[in-house]
């Protein structure tokens, strides 16, 4: 018997479709028909709710990567409006995979809650946003999943308490991350999965991880140390401009990894007898063979 969870795979499109419904449609459509992942995920921004007009005034840190001639600009050339989710999400029920976005600021949180998705999702960077959280707690009813980038221990025993005095914290999904586009292995810190199953495997409803490494070796350890969720960014092409394709699978690799995380959930488990089916035709035609 298999005592590990079903895996779950998301495509992390976040703004990879480069503001463009086309591009994030394929994203979707080979997420589902060629990667055989389970869900795509996107972003949802209200960026002079997140911004100081200082920022959003200024120029993109990175020129290169930027889509228009300020930070705010570039931010809102990638940013679809509640519509344009909305149509995501049908287009998603259409082929037979699951929508969901992350969410940065309260705005957002209320805009694509009214979209009713399976799961929203907390980024790293807005997981101490206590009016969101609270308010996401009161009037959104699925899943909150959550990343701990740049989380420290302490704030992350604070965001749990917060689900649990909701008595949400059976709905509340922790993910292991280490926040840098790209991550180096040795900053992946896979071990702290097993701190997070440790400190509240019992309290919560799933520990995920969600990577921004190269490679797929390390989600299929990630899964083996007990993250059933796995995240990874995905794109169609990682040479796109974009702070995020370069951390990102291009559609072979995300195939890949739902392949192997899938065969590994498979191999985990005990014989539930001394010689199986397989290997008795093995033991009959070569064990204690007469020379």
């Amino acid at each position: 018997m298999n005592t590990y969870k079903k895996p779950y795979i998301i495509a992390e499109i976040g703004c990879n479709h480069k503001g463009d419904m086309e591009i994030a449609k394929e994203l979707i459509k080979v997420a589902k028909i060629f990667c055989n992942v389970d869900a795509v995920k996107f972003q949802k921004r209200h960026n002079k709710e997140l911004l100081t007009e200082e920022q959003y005034n200024q120029p993109h840190p990175n020129p290169v990567n930027s889509y228009g001639d300020t930070y705010g600009a570039h931010r809102e050339f990638l940013e679809f409006d509640v519509d344009q989710h909305k149509e995501l999400k049908a287009y998603c029920e259409e082929i037979g995979i699951t929508y969901s976005t992350s969410v940065w600021d309260l705005t957002s949180a209320k805009e694509i809650t009214a979209l009713n998705p399976e799961f929203i999702k907390i980024p790293s960077a807005c997981n101490n946003n206590v009016v969101m959280l609270e308010w996401l707690c009161d009037n959104y009813k699925g899943e909150i999943h959550i990343s701990t980038g740049m989380t420290t221990k302490s704030e992350i025993e604070d965001l749990v308490n917060l689900f649990k005095n909701k008595n949400r914290n059976k709905d509340l999904v922790l993910y292991n991350c280490t926040s840098g586009y790209p991550v180096p292995f040795d900053d992946v810190c896979l071990l702290d999965i097993n701190l997070l199953n440790e400190a509240y495997g019992n309290d919560v409803k799933h520990i995920g991880f969600s990577g921004h490494h190269l490679g797929i070796a390390v989600d299929v350890a990630a899964f083996t140390l007990g993250a059933n969720i796995i995240e990874r960014h995905y794109t169609i092409d990682r040479t796109w401009k974009g702070t995020d394709h370069a951390a990102s699978l291009e559609p072979m690799g995300l195939r890949k990894l739902s392949r192997d995380v899938n065969a590994v959930y498979k191999a985990l488990q005990f014989k539930n007898q001394d010689i199986l089916p397989i290997e008795q035709v093995q033991r009959n035609k070569l064990k204690n063979q007469k020379g």
